[in-house]
């Protein structure tokens, strides 16, 4: 089929990010667990989609953010070991599962399909990849299918560190060079974290070269002047650096937990899991050492609706069912694309549809085979919209409307609310004066010994990692509040504490060297960022 001249564009955006969770001085972390499951639900079934894709001759384009924290897990090896370990696991207790099930063929087979699963994840992990899946995701983009952006180095919300350019600066320029050190280019855009935009930080990235941005729907809405086709195609702000836009309408269909297609009843129920389920005896060894129950990943039930009694799970049904919505969201998008493009004045436009990426398998179990239906679909079923990414957009219509969009997040309400509320606001008086400090001591020790720059070099660590906006976002929705508030308070107390032995001349080297074994993110930090 021809794609010579569609009609309008569609940019699927997946933000792939997880806090920054690595403890060496623990044999079994359950906050780990968030790794493990991402890899083995989430980015394996990507990679096995994109590959499928690409051995299939099928065009497509896809951004994915891959943020500083996740590459610095990704490329960690105690967590790859440690990735090992899990999956083992995994795949000893389906194999015990295939025999506790002999004669139940439907849970039986389902009990096959994870087996199949989890060992697919170990080979792609371990032989395909060499253990590090950054290099799967570096292939991906070098062959031109799919953009990688970079986002804040610890995913710090931008909007709240405004009063000082320098601690955003601190966020952009490591994350810009942590992406440069892993996929051997400067990044072309950035997925601002939580989407959080303020009049300005378009000018910190500008010096990264970054050359564009996503925003929600209301910054270009509601930006200065009004965009006249609003969110439908890119504007530059003052700085020469673009913004793009969500689109609601594309977006609501795969995350509203009332509308999407997640919700449907012959999708995999994400709340049952064999890990509450099954005999304690049994299924001791699965979960957590202290004998806590946890999910572990094998989930024989379906949504079925509101009832508790679930139906089990059809493979097959899932399937169709993902193909069926693909299917949709491909006719949605073609009607669309006629509407806007009778609108815009022969520019094609572009409906930029960003998601979490680890709704995709981990949440949604079939959201990886509905990405695969969909760009098939595109690819073979239709000519009236293509894919693409926002730098090949940019490079076809260079010219756009110069506009500032607004202050504005895409957390509830659309604003700081969820990141500056009751249960979190006493965190940031302690992230300001810290910021504040790290900025004076980088200007006062800009020329100083190795010695001291190791000391600077860990405390500008503690303090990124204390800005993740993750433990504001925790503690917001109730889920890990002693963790987030424990991470927390240790980087904010190794901060000071780093500050104040290097002030007073009195440095502990022993426990310097084992906060650096523990928190070891970004070794090629460069503490003069904040000068």
């Amino acid at each position: 089929m021809s794609y010579n001249e569609p009609k309008g564009y569609l940019a699927l955006v997946l933000h792939a990010h997880l806090p920054y969770v690595r403890h060496p001085e623990y044999d079994d972390f359950l906050e780990e667990d968030w790794l493990y499951e991402a890899i083995t639900e989430t980015y394996i079934p990507l990679i096995q989609v994109f590959d499928g894709l690409i051995r299939d001759g099928v065009d497509f384009r896809m951004t994915m953010s891959l943020t500083p924290s996740l590459i610095s897990m990704l490329a960690d090896p105690l967590l790859q070991s440690r990735y090992l370990r899990n999956i083992n696991r995994l795949i000893e207790l389906s194999e015990k599962e295939i025999q506790r099930t002999s004669t139940q063929k439907d849970i039986n087979d389902l009990a096959k399909m994870y087996r199949w699963k989890f060992s697919t994840a170990r080979d792609i992990f371990e032989n395909r990849y060499g253990c590090n899946l950054i290099n799967a995701f570096k292939k991906f983009q070098d062959r031109g299918n799919l953009e990688i952006i970079t986002c804040g180095a610890t995913h710090g919300f931008l909007p709240l560190m405004a009063s000082n350019r320098n601690a955003v600066r601190g966020q952009v320029k490591t994350a810009a060079d942590h992406y440069e050190k892993h996929l051997g280019r400067r990044p072309r855009g950035i997925w601002l974290p939580e989407c959080g935009f303020y009049p300005g930080v378009e000018e910190i990235l500008k010096e990264e070269g970054i050359r564009y941005f996503l925003v929600e729907t209301h910054a270009l809405l509601h930006a200065d002047p009004r965009p006249k086709h609003g969110v439908f195609a890119p504007v530059f702000t003052p700085s020469g650096v673009a913004a793009f836009a969500r689109d609601m309408e594309s977006s609501k269909q795969v995350w509203s937990a009332e509308e999407g297609y997640p919700g449907d009843y012959d999708y995999r129920d994400f709340y049952r899991d064999v890990g509450y389920d099954l005999d304690f005896e049994y299924i001791k060894d699965y979960i957590q050492p202290n004998g806590l129950r946890k999910m572990v990943g094998m989930k024989y039930h379906r949504i079925t609706g509101k009832s508790d009694n679930k139906e089990l799970y059809n493979q097959h049904n899932a399937m169709e069912k993902a193909a069926s919505h693909a299917g949709n969201f491909m006719f949605n998008r073609e009607k669309q694309v006629e509407h806007l493009s009778g609108l815009m004045e022969g520019k094609p436009p572009i409906i930029v549809a960003p998601y979490d990426a680890e709704l995709f398998g981990h949440w949604w179990y079939e959201g990886p085979d509905w990405i695969n239906f969909l760009m098939r679909k595109i690819h073979h079923d239709q000519d009236l919209v293509k894919t693409i990414t926002p730098s090949e957009y940019l490079e076809k219509f260079p010219r756009n409307q110069v506009c500032l969009p607004t202050m504005s997040s895409w957390g509830h309400k659309g604003y700081a609310e969820v990141w500056l509320e009751g249960s979190n606001e006493w965190i940031y008086p302690h992230l300001v004066r810290a910021a504040e400090r790290m900025v004076r001591l980088a200007k006062r020790y800009t020329d100083c010994a190795n010695s001291q720059e190791r000391v600077l070099n860990q405390a500008a660590r503690e303090l990124l990692l204390a800005q993740s906006s993750d433990w504001a976002f925790i503690m917001k929705t109730g889920t890990m509040v002693e963790y987030a508030v424990k991470r927390t308070k240790d980087h904010l107390s190794r901060f000071a504490r780093l500050a104040d032995q290097l002030e007073s001349g009195e440095v502990d080297y022993e426990w310097l060297s084992q906060i650096e074994y523990k928190d070891n993110i970004f070794p090629d930090i460069n503490f003069r960022v904040y000068s």
